[in-house]
């Protein structure tokens, strides 16, 4: 009973230090922090959405990030809020986290919340340091607010 007792609080703490990288990754986000952003990546990474997988590397990413989060703005996207970040442990150095993210965008009525999901794993290098080291978008976000924006 005390080693359950001892991996509950231990699973609880870990998914407490991954939820507070989602929170600072959504406000490195929210500000276009591109040197917080980068702090959050691995120096290469993988990226998959539905158009394929591609291996990148981070000072590529981080010059293309500010055109994107601008591309984005231009199509009416407001904010990205982190809403569930659920936690599971591949092995000492490697974690699996499922994400939802509420997206606002605007359109022609206002504005429309639009639910987003991604997965990602994350490399831990010391006990509160992560990097992103793969991220999978479900959805093609530019087409879902496109898809807003015209509703």
């Amino acid at each position: 009973m005390i080693a359950e007792y001892w991996d509950e609080q231990m699973n609880e703490q870990m998914n407490q230090r991954v939820k507070a990288f989602f929170i600072e990754f959504e406000g490195a986000n929210a500000t276009s922090d591109v040197a917080r952003i980068g702090d959050l990546y691995a120096q290469t990474f993988m990226f998959a959405g539905p158009n394929g997988v591609q291996l990148v590397k981070k000072e590529d990413f981080l010059k293309v990030v500010p055109k994107i989060k601008a591309h984005c703005a231009s199509l009416g996207l407001s904010e990205t809020q982190i809403q569930t970040v659920e936690v599971s442990t591949i092995t000492s150095k490697y974690i699996l986290v499922n994400t939802a993210w509420k997206m606002t965008v605007r359109n022609s009525g206002g504005s429309k919340q639009v639910d987003t999901f991604a997965t990602y794993i994350l490399e831990q290098e010391a006990e509160d340091t992560f990097r992103i080291v793969f991220q999978i978008d479900h959805q093609d976000l530019a087409s879902v607010i496109k898809d807003q924006r015209n509703i």
